[in-house]
């Protein structure tokens, strides 16, 4: 059975904030539950976002929401275990909308770090928009 693998003890990195302010559009509104907040990117190339887990994990699907018009147009997972290489799990090909949009993972090896890639932005400066976050699977250890 998936559940979250999203917990407090997550550590979650973000490539930027939209003027760097934190306090309105930092990474810890991607998982408040709380619609009317979101993480901002800045504009530029490729932004990221990458949670390490307390523990290992087995990744089962990407529940993302952005805001239309800010989405990704492909967004690439990789994983890695314990300070290794970072290795592709997935690529996925979001709709630009507002819906919550569910990506499974096929055979997903354990990790303890996911990093998602957002590439090729639907605004034309790359900024992101990500209202809700949330990564499910199983925990191996």
């Amino acid at each position: 059975m998936a559940t979250s693998l999203i917990c407090s003890e997550t550590q979650s990195r973000v490539s930027s904030v939209l003027n760097r302010d934190v306090k309105q559009y930092g990474k810890k509104f991607m998982f408040d539950c709380n619609e009317e907040t979101c993480w901002s990117s800045d504009q530029g190339d490729c932004q990221w976002v990458s949670l390490e887990f307390p523990q290992t994990v087995k990744v089962s699907e990407v529940k993302l929401q952005f805001q239309g018009g800010f989405s990704a147009k492909t967004c690439r997972l990789e994983g890695r275990l314990k300070d290794g290489d970072f290795l592709g799990l997935s690529q996925f090909y979001p709709e630009d909308n507002n819906c919550l949009q569910s990506f499974p993972i096929q055979e997903a090896p354990t990790v303890d770090k996911v990093k998602i890639l957002f590439e090729n932005s639907a605004d034309f400066f790359g900024r992101i928009i990500v209202y809700s976050l949330d990564i499910l699977g199983e925990r191996t250890s």
